[in-house]
């Protein structure tokens, strides 16, 4: 797509991996976790590709291989948004829709994120989240709806009332922008929360705030969404991509 970017987060290090290995490293399927990322990526053709690196930057960096695709450093983690931002330089004045994907979601699949872009674009909105809907949402964002069913904020679990805790829709870490108000919205973020760090959910307040609509793509395998920070993750994204895997057969 000639008017698609997209921004990889891969800097983390992983720390309840309980490993040496930067966490997008850890293999899947015979592949690290970012490649399924990127591959999953790639028939969207984006015109460039940005993978924000940190921790083991150069072995990230070295894996981070396809058509149009870059990588940028983040060597302080401050956040998502933070995070996010370092590829400023290279898409700020570009036109179009940029996608936002994490490093360590190996089993999304191209169509989910194409139904996001399109979504994006159907709706004419500034921002699209990817969500899903779990029985116990515990430790992700929850998207708060007003009386429309508009999505108005995501407030991380941390920082959420017993109300907003009990909602069952969250936010997956994907995401679709407007390109240009994606960056203009970038620079208002601030580091008031719970972690003191610059969270991408909080753009979703703003751009409410300045009458610019957000939607939501709700992706209906929750499995797809699932991101690795443990062991345990990582053996049970095996059994899951075998199973997806036998769901397609």
């Amino acid at each position: 797509m000639e008017d698609l970017y997209a921004v990889v987060l891969a800097a983390g290090k992983g720390t309840r991996m309980k490993s040496d290995l930067a966490k997008v490293l850890h293999e899947l399927g015979g592949k690290p976790l970012l490649q399924h990322v990127l591959e999953a990526l790639g028939p969207l053709t984006a015109k460039s590709t940005v993978v924000i690196v940190g921790h083991q930057a150069d072995a990230v960096a070295a894996i981070s291989k396809g058509p149009g695709v870059t990588t940028a450093l983040q060597a302080e983690q401050l956040g998502t948004g933070h995070a996010v931002d370092m590829a400023r330089s290279a898409l700020e004045n570009e036109s179009g829709y940029t996608l936002v994907l994490c490093g360590d979601v190996p089993l999304l699949r191209t169509q989910t994120i194409e139904a996001l872009v399109r979504t994006t674009r159907d709706a004419g909105a500034a921002a699209t989240v990817l969500t899903a809907i779990a029985e116990d949402a515990t430790g992700y964002g929850r998207i708060v709806r007003d009386d429309d069913d508009r999505v108005v904020a995501i407030v991380e679990h941390k920082d959420a009332s017993e109300e907003q805790r009990a909602i069952r829709e969250y936010n997956t870490g994907t995401w679709c922008f407007d390109n240009e108000k994606l960056w203009n919205v970038l620079s208002r973020l601030d580091r008031d929360n719970a972690q003191g760090e610059y969270y991408l959910t909080d753009v979703v307040e703003l751009l409410v705030a300045g009458g610019e609509p957000v939607a939501a793509s709700v992706c209906a395998d929750e499995r797809e969404v699932q991101g690795i920070n443990t062991v345990d993750d990582l053996q049970r994204a095996k059994r899951d991509l075998d199973a997806m895997r036998g769901d397609s057969a």
